[in-house]
């Protein structure tokens, strides 16, 4: 079974991800190869044994939801130099053209993310920000998406490089400044040469170039660059997440849609997002209203029917 609202089922477990490595071992590699990251050190100030799956090595992994939907891709963590090609090994073999990812990520590798996200775009790939589970209930296990995920950084542009890109309430965008991966924990007590400028500003250029080529708005990076990395991230509010193109759709139907037969089809793109967002507790009060609202369903169009004409079909 699946649910398609995000909401707290009556027992959540959530998928997990094999992870290897620490953040320690992750800032060493970083400063050991030099890479401009857009990881903000705040993002990585928990360190320790129970890190939280966003702010280890990015994984990917696939989710079964039963049989009236094709499952989608969960992408969870940071973006660092082998993530390209753990996608590509996970991807092997895969139908993912037009699939869904699902992102929970702490940001990461600038140029790493620039490639990641064309990737998405090659595969058709449609994006949104989540949690996935297991709700377990006595009807089942199936699978769901919840709110109280975290897009960072540059997991912002890899949420753009969506064919179709939704943002759920209860989620969090947010954007800052990229930076020299291996100073930004006190960026300004850091020295820095020219050559290191240079690397900054051809990134940004990267950037720039990448945020355009997958439809993105000059604000998205206006947002992100005024954000110094020792400031709070910036989170996006919805008119910004309009604004700078982040959002396309305000249905969830479009990223994550049924494969149903296509009498059904309709019915399901026609339902308010909120519908498809419904927690376990409100499905099952639906579902024992579900004869009532029919029958108010079935008055209501009568009653319509009564006093306009039929539309026409188009």
């Amino acid at each position: 079974m699946v649910d398609w609202g995000f909401g707290e089922g009556t027992d959540l477990t959530r998928l997990k991800s094999s992870t290897t490595g620490t953040l320690a071992f992750l800032g060493g590699a970083l400063f050991a190869i030099g890479l401009l990251t857009s990881l903000h050190p705040l993002a990585a100030a928990h360190a320790g044994a129970a890190l939280e799956e966003r702010k280890q090595p990015m994984k990917f992994s696939w989710v079964e939801c039963g049989p009236n939907c094709r499952g989608w891709v969960t992408g969870v963590g940071i973006v660092t130099a082998d993530t390209p090609k753990d996608f590509d090994d996970f991807a092997q073999g895969r139908p993912l053209g037009g699939a869904t990812i699902v992102l929970d990520s702490s940001g990461g590798s600038v140029n790493d993310a620039i490639t990641l996200g064309r990737r998405f775009r090659s595969l058709g790939l449609r994006t949104t920000v989540g949690i996935s589970v297991i709700a377990h209930s006595p009807e089942g296990d199936r699978a769901k998406v919840t709110s109280g995920a975290y897009c960072e950084s540059m997991c912002a542009y890899l949420l753009l490089a969506g064919t179709s890109r939704y943002v759920p309430p209860g989620v969090h965008v947010r954007v800052h400044q990229i930076w020299m991966g291996d100073r930004a924990d006190d960026a300004k007590a850091a020295s820095y040469t020219a050559q290191d400028l240079t690397i900054v500003e051809r990134d940004i250029g990267r950037l720039a170039k990448y945020t355009f080529d997958m439809g993105g708005a000059g604000d998205l990076l206006s947002l992100s660059l005024n954000v110094a990395p020792w400031e709070d991230l910036h989170e996006l509010t919805a008119a910004e997440l309009r604004l700078t193109n982040l959002v396309t759709t305000d249905q969830i139907g479009d990223v994550l849609p049924r494969t149903e037969p296509s009498d059904k089809v309709a019915s399901v793109k026609s339902k308010p997002t909120q519908d498809r967002f419904a927690s376990a507790e409100a499905e099952t009060d639906a579902s024992a209203k579900g004869a009532k609202t029919v029958e108010a369903a079935t008055k209501t169009a009568e009653a319509t029917a009564a006093v306009a004409p039929a539309p026409s079909q188009k």
